[in-house]
């Protein structure tokens, strides 16, 4: 199939896709994923991009070395309107997004030389050991809840702070500048904020964490950010600002996506009681209940944004070298050639092969850790609160499509 015909981009679907139900997928994916695997799309900037929606074609193109997850490449498909007016973004903002940017968006060894600082602290192992005071966490945040009263609104009570906390105690946040992180981390995720808001927040919590960063350089404790400065140390990987780039993205990459799906995880469970009177019975469930529920919302649904750097041949299409390129997990979570009946949630499934976390070399680092997080939440929260309900319509709830992460703020909650 000819990449090159001459079809006006404003033919292509947009994408992200609205969703019917705000709890499923857009419908358009059902068709991509089986009939459709390679198709075309344009992005809110008006770019055209190529969409990867079949489970296998998704891992396919996500080990293919010819793609790569460099975003300050030509052809990398952002997915968003890029500012550009110094009214709306200075040249320190510019700056400071790149530093986060930079922190694993590279390919080849040198990604592989990141991923060896970071890696050993997100090991099953490592982040096994660490349950016990996730679990405290957990207990202590829904201690407040209930101690405020019904209602509430699980957001602000529960999907925000257990993995901000979490989150600043893996890295030994300052007790002092947990709250301003928290601030500057919902700031982030808040769909009423604004772009100069969100980018203000992006240069505080790097302006933190840079003073946090040479604390440790100075006197490495043995903590995650002390053992990956020592680390980068040994091995001469990365400068000052890089190390910050690496921090500020575990402690924001670690903090919105468990969020959202704490959030969405609940309303899943809720919207079908079934699948939650057996979670209720049977606690031991949490570990499948989460990975079905990572399946189901696939709450980053791009597994991978890349940019083709040759020509690839992929489900029978031809990609161009430039061109950029969008797996999506969404789709190939439901692929009906993999998931029986994807449309059900079956806490019960054997759902370990999706692809929530991505695939290959840069599948999501800190993917224990969630998992984890999400098993402790959901196997904690209906025993404390069985009676807990949703008190307005799901079609109400307010919704985010867009950019990376698909989630929804202000759920009102009672018990």
């Amino acid at each position: 199939m000819s990449t090159t015909d001459n079809v006006d981009p404003a033919e292509f679907p947009a994408y992200p896709m609205a969703r019917g139900c705000p709890l499923h997928p857009p419908a358009e994916y059902a068709d991509m994923s089986t009939r459709r695997p390679v198709s075309r799309a344009v992005l809110p900037s008006g770019k055209p991009v190529w969409l990867v929606a079949s489970h296998e074609l998704v891992k396919e193109i996500l080990t293919d070395p010819r793609v790569s997850a460099n975003r300050f490449l030509g052809g990398f498909p952002h997915q968003f309107r890029r500012v550009q007016t110094a009214a709306q973004q200075t040249e320190q903002m510019k700056k400071g997004s790149a530093v986060i940017g930079r922190a694993f968006g590279v390919d080849g060894p040198e990604h592989a030389e990141r991923k060896r600082l970071v890696v050993p602290e997100f090991t099953v192992r490592r982040v096994q050991a660490f349950r016990p005071r996730i679990q405290e966490i957990v207990d202590d945040v829904l201690d407040e809840m209930v101690a405020a009263g019904s209602p509430a609104e699980l957001m602000s009570a529960l999907a925000l702070p257990v993995p901000s906390r979490v989150i600043c105690e893996l890295l030994d946040v300052p007790q002092e500048d947990r709250q301003y992180f928290l601030d500057r981390t919902t700031t982030m995720v808040d769909q009423s904020s604004t772009v100069e808001q969100r980018l203000q927040a992006n240069l505080d919590v790097l302006g933190k964490l840079d003073g946090l960063i040479k604390a440790k350089e100075a006197d490495p404790a043995d903590d995650v950010l002390g053992r990956i400065v020592r680390r980068n140390v040994e091995l001469g990987v990365l400068g000052h600002d890089e190390i910050v780039g690496v921090a500020a993205f575990l402690l924001i990459s670690g903090f919105e996506t468990t969020a959202n799906m704490i959030s969405m995880g609940t309303l899943g469970l809720l919207e079908n009681p079934d699948q939650l009177e057996l979670l209720i019975e049977d606690p031991s469930l949490a570990g499948s209940a989460v990975d079905e529920l990572l399946r189901y919302f696939s709450v980053s649904d791009p597994a991978g944004s890349r940019v083709a750097l040759e020509d690839i041949e992929i489900g029978g299409v031809t990609i161009p070298a430039g061109e950029g390129v969008i797996a999506l997990a969404g789709a190939a979570n439901w692929d009906p050639s993999v998931f029986d009946e994807p449309e059900r949630l079956d806490i019960r499934r054997k759902a370990r092969g999706h692809l929530a976390f991505g695939h290959g070399a840069h599948q999501c680092i800190g993917l224990h850790l969630a998992r984890l997080e999400l098993e402790v939440v959901f196997g904690t929260l209906f025993q404390r609160l069985p009676g807990l309900r949703v008190t307005a319509p799901v079609d109400d709830l307010r919704y985010k499509v867009g950019a990376n992460i698909y989630g929804v703020h202000e759920v009102p909650v009672a018990w």
